[in-house]
Formats: C-alpha cells, structure tokens, sequence
C-alpha cells in the first residue's frame, strides 16, 4: 500500500511526508508560520535578554492573556499561564486546604498523571481518592451526568472533571456536571488539556472554580503553552508552584496575583507570546473560522471512528454527539500486552512498518486496549482507511 494523501491544509504544517500522522492529541503540531514567530521572538530576546525581561515581557504576557481570555469567554483579570495542563493541576490542588476524611472525585477515565497528583495530595493528609466508574460504553450523556453525581457525598470537596477524556476521547457533559456539583457547593477542577480548539470553551458561562488547560494542542501554539483559570472568590488561596520574587511584590492584589504567576524564574516564554498568532493564523485557513475548524475536525473523528469500526467490526461506544477531535475504540484484543515505556508492540509496528504514527495502550483501569485517532486541518478519510486496512493486518 502507498501511503494516503493528507489534505490540502498540510501545506501550512512542516510534519514529516513519510508519516501518516493520525496523533494531534498528544502534542499537537504547530503550524510553519507560528514556529517562525517563535524564532522571530526568540531572536528578539537573545538581542537584549536584560531590556526584553525588564521592559517588554509584561506587555507581550498581557497582550496573550487578553487574546486567549477573548476566545475561551474568560475573565482576564484570573487567566495566567502554565506549562501544561498537569503542571495546572498541579498547582490547584498543591494549594487545596485539604481534611482528614474529605473526598476528592475523578473518573475511571482521567488522564493518569493528573490522578496521580490527586492520589498523591488525598495519602498526604488523609483524604480519599473517590474513581467513578464510567463505562466505555454509554448510551448518552446523560447517563455520565447521573454516575458522577450518584457518587457525591457530604465529605466530597472537589470533583477533577475533564472537557474531553485523553484515553477514550469522551466528549465529557462538564457544562451540566460543573452546574449540578457547584449547585452541591462542589468545587470543580476542570481539566482543559483538550479544551481550547477543540470544543466551545466558554468559561463565564460554565464559571467553574478552576480551569486548566493546553494551548499547544488544539489551538497549535508553541510546545509548553497551557493557562489556569482562577475564580475570582478563589483567587486569594492559590499561588504558583514556584514561590519567587512575587511573594513580596508590594503591589496592590492583582498586581501580585499576574506578577507571582508571570515571573517564577527565567524561563522560555514565547510559547505563551504566539498564542495570538496562532489563534489568528488558525483562523484564517478556512472560511467560517474557529467554528468551522472545530466542527470539520469533529466530523472527520467521527468518520474516521467509522471506518475503523466497519473494518474492525465493533460498533462505536457511545453516540457522536460525544465525539469531538480525538475518538478512542476498544482493540477486540484477548490477552493485553502490559504497559512498557518503549510502547506498546502494536503501536510501534503501526509506526514501523507502516508509518502509521497513532497511539495505541493498555489501560489498566479498564482492562482495556485503546487506539486514539486525531483529526486535525491537516488529515484526510484516506488516512483513516489506510489506518483500517493497515489494522486489519495486524489484529
């Protein structure tokens, strides 16, 4: 077989020809003209480190904040940015005022590296880890809605929801979710990894306590580009991570809110300057914007979700008004390989022998094995049939 054609939107990509690249979700891809900033911008800096630091970064933090806080609805005044997701996460919930005998909530479908550090704070005091069970396969949403909230007791304090599943790319119903827990006094800790780009992100309307999410994914800017979104009335009991020069700051309240998080240290911050460019040079490529970006994405996963069912012959897990960008399907596998850092054998022959680049794991939380495709501009339905025949060689 010769490899698929990708769209005529990979033009503006520099991804490899070679590959059949079917894997947004997990790094995203920058596009040409963004990556050419970032150099434009890192030559500005290295120009003049000294005068960039004391006389420009702030104005270049501020311009991004307010370009981002304007395509996810967020009040600027409580945007600040991140690494990543997790590193987001990990601020929240590292600030928690945690009890003994308090309950933290997370599904059997959270992205385990944020579990992890909800595991980690619960053992630290005594707390509990509450993981609802949520299956694969579900008949609607609100079916998902009903689960989380039959788990919800009076020692429940958080509920760590996500926007869209990372394992089983699980459009979550977090609008209806974050309404119901915050009804129960319930704060939320929304996890965005896949937010921005992906899905409507509207956050005055879903006014969740916290927000965290990537940029570098779905909205294509620079790797290490995320934000955390803070409530205005939890402002005052979250600091970052790192404790710096902020924490003596002798302005007034906001001012040593945006300071604290926006200087922790040196660090590489064009990532966070091109997030205007990318939403921008995104929304240029096709007539109808962002709108028409995120739903000829969706419309892709689904079909390419499809025709993987069709060839692997499984029925989808639940229905497509639960689809976004990223679609996970169960491998009709008998015996699963464990999990192995060089990857799983499956997806490394997919990628060796037919430069198919898709992720494939073992989740062990379900005793599952899940393949993941992406939808991005840049792909094409050939490559989700390549991807089928491909499969249906090796399963």
């Amino acid at each position: 077989m010769g490899l698929p054609q990708r769209s005529n939107l990979s033009k503006y990509w520099q991804l490899d020809e070679n590959t059949v690249f079917l894997n947004h979700g997990s790094f995203g891809a920058s596009p040409i003209e963004v990556l050419k900033q970032q150099g434009d911008y890192r030559k500005k800096i290295e120009s003049d480190p000294v005068k960039f630091f004391e006389r420009e970064y702030f104005e270049y933090w501020k311009k991004s904040i307010l370009a981002l806080s304007k395509f996810i609805n967020a009040d600027p005044e409580g945007l600040v940015f991140v690494t990543n997701a997790t590193y987001g996460v990990n601020t929240i919930l590292k600030n928690l005022d945690l009890k003994n005998g308090d309950q933290i909530i997370v599904t059997d479908h959270t992205y385990e590296a944020c579990r992890n550090i909800v595991d980690y704070v619960t053992k630290s005091v005594g707390a509990e880890t509450i993981v609802v069970e949520i299956p694969f396969n579900v008949k609607n949403q609100k079916e998902v809605i009903e689960i989380i909230m039959n788990s919800v007791c009076e020692k429940t304090v958080l509920a760590l929801i996500d926007t869209v599943t990372s394992p089983t790319g699980m459009r979550m119903p977090f609008e209806e979710i974050i309404r119901r827990l915050e009804k129960e006094n319930i704060d939320v800790l929304l996890d965005a990894a896949h937010g921005a780009g992906i899905i409507d992100l509207n956050l005055r309307k879903i006014n969740a306590a916290y927000v965290t999410g990537n940029c570098h994914k779905w909205l294509c800017s620079p790797k290490g580009s995320a934000f955390l979104h803070i409530r205005e009335d939890k402002k005052e009991t979250i600091r970052p991570l790192s404790i710096s020069h902020g924490a003596s700051f002798a302005g007034d309240v906001q001012d040593k809110f945006e300071y604290e998080f926006a200087w922790s240290g040196t660090y590489d911050p064009t990532p966070w300057m091109c997030i205007p460019k990318s939403i921008q040079h995104m929304e240029m490529m096709v007539n109808g914007g962002w709108d028409e970006i995120m739903e000829r994405n969706r419309k892709l996963a689904i079909k390419g979700r499809n025709i993987l069912c069709e060839e692997l012959g499984i029925k989808p897990p639940f229905p497509d008004d639960m689809v976004s960008a990223i679609a996970s399907l169960e491998l009709p596998d008998k015996e699963i390989p464990p999990f192995s850092i060089q990857g799983d054998p499956l997806h490394n022959k997919l990628l060796d022998e037919y430069s198919i680049q898709v992720p494939v794991f073992p989740w062990k939380l379900h005793n599952k094995r899940y393949i993941r495709i992406s939808s991005q501009l840049y792909n094409h339905k050939d490559e989700y049939e390549y991807l089928a025949e491909s499969l249906n060689e090796c399963v």
